[in-house]
């Protein structure tokens, strides 16, 4: 397939894993991918597999539903229970367990619960039904929120009055800054975001550089992708180097996407502080809808009542969020915890680390031990 086979090119692959290897010095290499797509490559492509002993890969808070804390969860179900609304969601959001009860069981007692794939699908499901009131709730770091703004910009264009955001939008700048001042922090270089760095640019990240003396390498999805920035990364450690580099420079421009930067700056400013599963509450990590469009905020339309709730007793998500424990580490994997029957956010969503890990380690091991094929 053109533009995806040549960056999974069996011989290039190999090439790159001999290039680390040769590269590499007789120390530890600590490297966080932020973005639960490239944990997922990782996993899926077998590349920490390629890689030598001394380099460890670290999984990051870059999955957007995994950070949602389960307050949030809570919050939104609250919501579709006490009010007559027609409730509209990404479908892996949906499937994210509460503290005491999930969708399926609010929904089963009569709750108007839809899975959409955009904000536009929810606008047009208001549209279509002009005598309800229809709620999306907006997830996603700066990747998706451009389209939540745009769409709040035009249903205000068309007027629309039965439609309203819960948002819950995050930035990736906050908890990686909150990761690195952490006193257990132990990490010599980023694998940087793909996706939402065509979005942000590089910019933002130039504080893990200059601040706290880490590179960075914003990378792209493929297996050549992620084990160029691997290589970089190493040969930026050896080096004695802290900078901000663009391996995917296919899709990835210094100054991000302009467009979508001003819808947002346009639509969205910054909350004060937010709660994040596994980090705590953050200042100035999420955005809130402004003032301009508080017509179509629904945490203020429906009075939504913050909730804190705690993790489900024995998941350690937080703890892999911010890369103390891995997903290996969980006394839930695989027993009480599966994709088919999450427990944690990180088992549901297809960029959860827990999710990947089971997938393309942990039941294929299984398999093995049973004969299964």
């Amino acid at each position: 397939m053109r533009f995806v086979d040549e960056y999974r090119n069996p011989d290039l692959i190999l090439e790159l894993s001999s290039q680390i290897k040769k590269q590499v010095k007789d120390r530890s290499y600590r490297l966080m991918e932020i973005c639960g797509g490239h944990t997922h490559s990782i996993y899926r492509f077998g590349i920490h597999e390629l890689l030598p002993e001394n380099i460890e890969l670290i999984h990051g808070p870059g999955c957007p539903v995994c950070v949602l804390p389960l307050g949030k969860v809570d919050e939104a179900l609250e919501l579709v229970q006490t009010n007559d609304v027609i409730f509209t969601a990404f479908g892996d959001v949906m499937r994210v367990p509460g503290s005491k009860q999930d969708r399926f069981e609010v929904k089963a007692r009569g709750a108007d619960i839809r899975m959409v794939y955009s904000p536009t699908d929810a606008l047009k499901i208001a549209l279509d039904n002009p005598d309800k009131e229809v709620v999306f709730f907006a997830i996603g770091f700066e990747t998706t929120a451009p389209s939540t703004a745009l769409t709040i910009k035009y249903a205000d264009a068309l007027g629309v009055s039965n439609f309203s955001v819960f948002c819950n939008h995050v930035t990736v700048g906050p908890p990686l800054r909150s990761i690195m001042e952490n006193e257990f922090f132990d990490i010599d270089g980023f694998i940087g975001p793909g996706h939402v760095s065509t979005v942000i640019g590089l910019e933002p990240y130039r504080f893990v550089a200059e601040e706290f003396f880490r590179p960075i390498v914003v990378s792209g999805f493929e297996p050549t992708d992620i084990l160029e920035s691997i290589l970089a990364l190493v040969r930026l450690i050896d080096a004695g180097k802290a900078s901000v580099e663009n391996q995917y420079i296919r899709a990835v421009k210094q100054e991000g996407n302009l467009a979508a930067l001003e819808a947002m700056n346009d639509v969205f400013e910054e909350r004060p502080s937010f709660e994040w599963r596994g980090l705590g509450y953050i200042d100035f990590s999420a955005l809130r809808i402004k003032d301009t469009y508080s017509h179509y905020d629904a945490e203020l339309r429906y009075k939504v009542q913050s909730i804190s709730s705690p993790e489900p007793e024995g998941a350690i998500c937080g703890e892999v969020l911010i890369g103390m424990k891995k997903p290996e580490d969980c006394p839930l994997m695989g027993v009480t915890c599966t994709p088919e029957y999450p427990v944690g956010a990180l088992m549901v969503s297809s960029e959860g680390a827990c999710s990947a890990y089971y997938t393309y380690v942990h039941r294929r091991s299984a398999n093995s031990r049973t004969g299964v094929n």
